[in-house]
């Protein structure tokens, strides 16, 4: 009966190594699995199938190692004596030994491969991809124009001549068009697509944390402030502009934002009933000591003024970013400043329940969907010729 019970206790250790093992096999494949039916880049994918081989490698060799341990074996056999049991126990320990050996080294090939995947590309690289695809269009806008003025100019004289060019201009942007494609899958295929995503989504979630910190301050009579008013004499897209530059000239000060909305003639009520406040905790204009713009450093409340009549001027104004993301911004992103005035409109453009509510319902109603074309409105009375930018339009939507 002893004997029984040890042999069925080292037949349920077997089927626990052999569970282990089939369990570590599902969890190296399983990761290859899901890249088969997702969008990963190939080098990555492959990176993954070049480590998943080697995990398996590791793993047919630690099998080997345990069946090894296991033929033969009968601890509970009553012919063998106690040095005989001694030893095969001490084999047992150093082939288990191995096997962790085997693991623990895989293992940190593994962090390796992580840390290295994880560093991204240099910068070198990402300034080059992004000027290769920028000296194209520039390229295509160099030819596309001067034979426009050639076409124009032969029309007259040789119809024939003149429909040739066009002809080649019409198959001339497919070119264009196709090798900015190509430039495109370089940046999907190179491996870094999941890199430039995860980078993206960190120093967007790191610069908005750093403003909810700014705009909600623990003592909001003791924070320093800076006040602008919204009710700036032009239209909606002026005045958001007007409450960007408040917040950059705000986040270079470290200076609470307060928003003088009220009476706003896009909405009486104020700012805070179409999006959400600027802060949750300061809202308050006042303050022990009171200037204009610019104000001294200890001065609790400053005023700035519009844009147009500013002085000095400070230096957190476009084109300037943040010197501490500079460096990972143009890595990431070939204009930083359209990033980082992203970011702001971010933030400021958090839309209340109710406006939600009716961009949607306005949406459903105009049947608005995609491709969406947008053109600043042109202030100045400069003629301009509107076919240009829907010529352009045209070709990025084909």
């Amino acid at each position: 009966m002893k004997r029984f019970v040890r042999q069925l206790t080292w037949g349920r250790a077997l089927l626990i190594f052999l569970g282990v093992w089939l369990l570590v096999i599902f969890l190296a494949v399983w990761p290859l699995y899901k890249a088969g039916h997702t969008q990963e880049p190939d080098a990555a994918t492959a990176q993954r199938l070049a480590r998943a081989f080697h995990d398996l490698e590791l793993l047919k060799r630690q099998n080997a190692e345990l069946r090894s341990l296991f033929t033969g074996i009968n601890i509970g056999d009553p012919s063998l004596r106690q040095e005989q049991k001694d030893a095969l126990y001490q084999d047992l320990q150093d082939k288990l030994r191995r096997a962790e050996d085997l693991l623990e080294r895989s293992q940190d090939i593994n962090k390796q491969s992580t840390v290295e995947v994880g560093e991204g590309p240099s910068e070198r690289y990402e300034r080059l991809r992004r000027r290769i695809s920028d000296n194209v269009q520039e390229l295509w806008y160099f030819v596309s124009v001067e034979m426009n003025k050639m076409r124009k100019q032969v029309l007259d004289i040789s119809p024939d001549l003149a429909t040739k060019l066009t002809r080649i201009l019409e198959e001339g942007v497919e070119h264009k068009r196709s090798l900015l494609v190509d430039l495109q899958s370089l940046a999907e295929v190179d491996g870094f697509a999941a890199w430039r995503e995860q980078e993206a989504n960190e120093l967007s979630d790191l610069v908005q944390r750093r403003l909810e910190y700014l705009q909600n301050p623990a003592d909001c009579s003791q924070a320093r402030k800076l006040t602008c008013n919204l009710n700036k004499g032009c239209g909606y897209g002026c005045q958001l502009h007007h409450v960007v530059y408040c917040l950059m000239v705000a986040y270079g000060t470290q200076r609470t934002l307060i928003l003088k909305s009220k009476g706003w003639r896009y909405h009486k009520t104020g700012w805070e009933e179409v999006f959400f406040p600027l802060s949750n905790t300061c809202t308050d204009p006042n303050g022990d000591s009171h200037s204009h713009w610019p104000g001294k450093t200890d001065t609790q409340v400053v005023d700035l003024p519009i844009i147009d009549s500013l002085s000095p001027r400070p230096p957190y104004l476009p084109l300037a970013v943040p010197a501490d993301l500079a460096p990972r911004l143009t890595r990431l992103h070939g204009d930083p400043i359209v990033w980082w005035v992203g970011q702001l409109l971010k933030y400021l453009l958090r839309p209340q329940e109710a406006t939600s509510n009716m961009l949607r319902d306005a949406g459903e109603k105009l049947q608005f969907k995609k491709p969406i074309v947008g053109r600043r409105q042109v202030v100045s009375f400069e003629y301009w010729d509107s076919s240009n930018g829907v010529v352009h339009d045209s070709q990025l939507f084909r």
